[in-house]
């Protein structure tokens, strides 16, 4: 009996099927017949998870930037997705549902701070592929709307979901926020995480 990974391997019962018509054991090492007992999925590079960063990033920036050149404050909603999407370019100077409104300087260092943590935190301590995917999302999000609020004292949003407002219509009688891809980042990072939290682990041994 040998020990993989915290796994019980019998090697009687492996190499047996192994033998030949002789009954003799052909010249195979145990760990070959069982890399998947063995073998770990490496964490990603730290610079991978700082392309993806960058990219989010960059993505938000440039659609924002694309909605002050385009769009009009005040003007009406223009459909993009019938029904799912819509361009309505606002400014928000406070967090979600006008929370914390006219704080944007302080929120936009606490974003920066939160951002720069989970960077510093993944490259001093790599974790899962997954996890590490998420964390860097939610950082994006934190770092774009972060960008916006040093720089102009507000963050821009163009992006309102009728379907969405719809639901929180009947719920609260509120529309649901205008937002944008940073926003995008930190709550389906936010929800991805709780989810697989939610899921059971599995177990070695």
């Amino acid at each position: 009996m040998v020990e993989i990974e915290g796994l019980h391997v019998c090697h009687t019962c492996i190499l047996g099927r192994f033998r030949g018509a002789n009954g003799e054991l052909p010249e195979v090492h145990i760990l070959r017949l069982v890399p998947t007992l063995i073998r770990r999925v490496a964490p990603l590079p730290f610079w991978v998870l700082l392309v993806l960063v960058l990219a989010l990033v960059g993505a938000d920036q440039t659609l924002k930037a694309w909605a002050l050149a385009n769009l009009h404050y005040g003007q009406a909603a223009i459909p993009v997705v019938p029904g799912l999407l819509d361009w309505v370019l606002t400014f928000n100077t406070g967090a979600a549902w006008s929370m914390f409104s006219g704080s944007a300087s302080p929120l936009a260092l606490a974003r920066l701070l939160v951002g720069a943590g989970i960077l510093v935190y993944l490259f001093l301590r790599p974790q899962p592929r997954l996890l590490s995917v998420l964390l860097s999302m939610i950082a994006a999000g934190a770092i774009g709307n972060a960008i916006d609020g040093l720089r102009a004292g507000r963050v821009t949003d163009m992006m309102h979901a009728p379907f969405l407002s719809a639901v929180t219509r009947a719920i609260n009688g509120t529309d649901f926020p205008i937002f944008n891809i940073a926003d995008m980042c930190v709550v389906l990072g936010t929800l991805a995480l709780l989810i697989s939290s939610l899921l059971p682990e599995r177990k070695q041994g």
